[in-house]
């Protein structure tokens, strides 16, 4: 039997050894290569773009030679006024990239020796910088599969069983809980946006489904509305999970790892933050056959692809 991708050698092509012992300055020169790559690290002026700039080695700065803008590698990224090192970001994407079901943050924290705020943040920015390929706003087409999955707002029972009240009624459950409805193109990419209710995926799949494509969705009534706009194959989980090419399970698999990523790495996920879990595990899923060194260099680009992170900037001083 032929070895999984992911088992094999070639899918280890980058490791935390490889990247201390290379050290600070090819971590730095990583960064410099994905910022510029069109000039193959040579600065670039972010702001008049010029490309001929004076390098200020002992600051790690550079001055544009047209307009004396001063700026470092990271100015106007995702990255900007950073204070840790090159090369500890880079492993804080290296241990990113390699836990599959996500990483806890009281981990992250102690893999790099830091706050646990600090790897909170850094860990929230990397996620924005996923969403660049997550959220690209382009609409699915082909066969894409629809789906629902509910995250957070437990309701603990009253301990007296004369005490319990009906958790399944409106009026006793709570207000933050939250669903995350996923489109998952086949053979593409996965979609995932989070609402209040499952049925209002309806009017989402209206923006983000082309016309022309086939959706596939599950039994539960607020889908019979897809009919009215595309042809749509339904499939009875109660009866059969896969009917002659019907079935749902590309986007099963997707909440599959967003579930354990949620219940074993974080174990808890504020709705305010829910959907940048979704979009980390979406992320995962799509890239899942890329060896880690791609996937490293993918979000180190992306990275230094990102603005000035507006919900990150400045959380130290509770801005966020």
């Amino acid at each position: 039997m032929a070895q999984h991708f992911l088992l094999s050698a070639a899918a280890r092509t980058l490791s935390l050894r490889a990247i201390y012992k290379a050290g600070e300055e090819a971590a730095y020169d990583t960064f410099r290569k994905m910022r510029w790559q069109d000039t193959d690290g040579e600065a670039v002026c972010p702001r008049c773009g010029h490309d001929e700039a004076y390098d200020i080695a002992t600051r790690r700065k550079f001055k544009c030679k047209r307009c004396l803008h001063q700026f470092s590698v990271t100015s106007g990224t995702i990255f900007a006024s950073r204070k840790m090192a090159f090369v500890d970001l880079l492993a804080a994407i290296c241990i990113t990239v390699n836990a599959a079901k996500g990483v806890s943050m009281l981990q992250l924290s102690r893999d790099l020796d830091c706050q646990y705020k600090t790897a909170f943040v850094l860990a929230h920015k990397l996620r924005e910088a996923m969403a660049l390929e997550v959220h690209t706003g382009e609409v699915l087409d082909g066969h894409v599969e629809v789906d629902g999955a509910y995250f957070g707002g437990h309701v603990r029972p009253e301990n007296r069983k004369e005490d319990r009240k009906d958790r399944r009624l409106k009026e006793n459950q709570s207000p933050r809980r939250r669903v995350v409805v996923a489109f998952r193109e086949r053979y593409g990419r996965t979609l995932p946006i989070v609402v209040r209710a499952e049925a209002e995926g309806v009017p989402l799949a209206l923006e983000h489904v082309h016309r022309l494509a086939t959706m596939l969705a599950d039994e539960a009534s607020h889908w019979d509305a897809l009919h009215a706009g595309w042809p749509v194959q339904r499939v009875n989980h109660s009866l059969v999970y896969s009917d002659h090419g019907k079935h749902t399970n590309w986007v099963e698999s997707y909440f599959s790892r967003l579930r354990r990523m949620v219940a074993g790495q974080h174990h808890h996920v504020s709705p305010q933050y829910l959907h940048q879990y979704a979009t980390h595990a979406a992320w995962l899923e799509d890239n899942r056959r890329t060896d880690n060194g791609g996937l490293g260099r993918r979000l180190v680009a992306n990275a230094m692809g990102s603005p000035v992170s507006r919900n990150w900037a400045g959380y130290w001083q509770r801005a966020a």
